[in-house]
Formats: structure tokens, sequence, C-alpha cells
């Protein structure tokens, strides 16, 4: 057994996130739409800018909507996150985002018996402890990662959801998603289209 514990350092590394040589983000963190709403009103209250944008959207050709499943963070030049503070870390522990209470894990599921679970090696504390964390089962990463893990997999079963509800919505013939759309249509779609924001049951909870 591995005797260790997963504890933030609040370095801030999962906080910023770095750009390649053309100037895209390497990684994203998604955020839920009511995620964004709370975000927002923290924001507000504190007068500091948060700047998201679309990330995860589907264009409704029966409705002629754009369906937005989930956002992003918008980062300044200084590539934080606008509620990182470099002395304390995150200022918003108690509200950051489900993508962010995960972290350094993220999970994705491979069939209906596999998941495939990846631990961020840019996380300081992982770096830190590398050579005892070299050959990890499952068990290891549920002890070691209690909370993260858990919350990794709530953010799993989220994804899930929403997928699913889209396919039921098409079952349903209430939108229609098409599979063969040219760029042009679609950025055009984007532009002209007004926005649903899809939220699943278990989101609202």
């Amino acid at each position: 057994m591995v005797n260790l514990k997963y504890k933030c350092m609040k370095c801030g590394t999962c906080c910023s996130i770095p750009k390649d040589i053309e100037g895209n983000y390497i990684k994203r963190i998604p955020l839920y739409p009511e995620e964004v709403n709370k975000l927002i009103d923290i924001a507000r209250e504190r007068g500091i800018p948060l700047k998201v944008k679309e990330d995860l959207v589907f264009p409704d050709i029966l409705n002629k909507k754009i369906l937005v499943l989930t956002y992003r963070f918008i980062l300044e030049n200084s590539g934080y996150c606008i509620f990182h503070d470099p002395i304390v870390g995150c200022t918003i522990h108690e509200n950051k985002p489900l993508s962010c209470q995960a972290y350094p894990l993220a999970i994705k599921r491979i069939d209906a018996f596999n998941l495939e679970i990846s631990i961020d090696p840019l996380c300081n504390w992982i770096e830190k402890n590398y050579e005892k964390l070299k050959q990890l089962n499952l068990q290891n990463i549920k002890e070691i990662f209690s909370e993260e893990y858990e919350n990794a997999i709530t953010f799993l079963r989220k994804n899930k959801n929403l997928q699913l509800k889209i396919k039921k919505l098409e079952v349903e013939k209430k939108i229609k998603i098409s599979r063969q759309i040219s760029l042009d249509d679609f950025n055009r779609f984007l532009k002209e289209w007004d926005r649903i924001e899809i939220i699943t049951k278990e989101s609202q909870k």
C-alpha cells in the first residue's frame, strides 16, 4: 500500500492553462451552465470581471438553436483564473467547478466495465511524489485521491447524463443534430442562432 494522501499545495499550477507555440490553450476547464451562473454572482460581488466562452455546443437544425452544454474560462494575459490568489490559492474553494474539484484526476469511460484514469503530471504534488505514484492501481487511486476520485466520477456521470439527454431529445424528435455539417454553415449558425442551455436534473440539484 502506498502511504500517501493527496493534499492541494495551493501552488496555482492547476489555476492556469498553458498555451502551445501557436497560442492555443493546451487544456480546458469545462464549466456547466449552473456553475457559470454561480461564478457570475461571486465575481459580481467581488467586483472582478469574469469572462467565459461556449465550449461544447450542438446546432439544433430543427429549431435553429445552438444547444450549449458547457462553457470554459477566458483567461486574461496572466494566464490565471480570476479567482486565483498567489498566496492563498483558490479563493472559491467551496464553490469551484466540478472539474476543478476532481483535479488532478480526469476519468473517461472506455466501455461498460473499464475506466481510463489520467493524473495531471503538471501538478506539483504529483511531481513531488512521482516515484511513489508510478505503480498505482485503482484501489490506490481511490484511497490517495478519495475526494477527487468521487468528484471525477460525478463529473463523468454528469457528462454522460448530458449526452443521454441530447439523445433522448433526438429520439423524441424535439431536436435534430446534423452529423454532416460544413464548417462555414456551423460558424454561420453560431453567429445567427439563439442559445439554449442544456441542464440535466442532476445538474440542477
